[in-house]
């Protein structure tokens, strides 16, 4: 079955930096676009990124644009989101999809 698990989570300060992965299973990852989203406390969940299956494709929110980087690695069917520059605005729990499928989700904390 189809599995999608996120790691990389917690409490960092403004300005720092932390790196999400997800390991998939279960579907043919190569040939998958894949996406980060990201539900913020109270509001609803938001694309984050995407990227295509080869990796040559990559799409951003403009909230992140300049400062998150998606990334893949096709031989770990691992998809990756560098986090930079953090903002306490970036406090969300991220999630990683494809298709209808979601992972359980990592908590991202940003604060002093």
């Amino acid at each position: 079955q189809v599995q999608l698990v996120e790691s990389g989570g917690g409490l960092v300060q403004p300005g720092g930096s932390l790196r999400l992965s997800c390991a998939a299973s279960g579907f043919p990852f190569k040939l998958s676009d894949m996406s980060w989203y990201r539900q913020p406390p109270g509001k609803e969940r938001e694309l984050v990124a995407s990227i295509s299956s080869g990796g040559g494709w990559k799409n951003y929110a403009d909230s992140v644009k300049g400062r998150f980087t998606i990334s893949r690695d096709n031989a770990k069917d691992t998809v990756y989101l560098q986090m930079n520059s953090l903002k306490p605005e970036d406090t969300a729990v991220y999630y990683c999809r494809w298709h209808t499928f979601w992972g359980q989700g990592t908590q991202v904390t940003v604060s002093s």
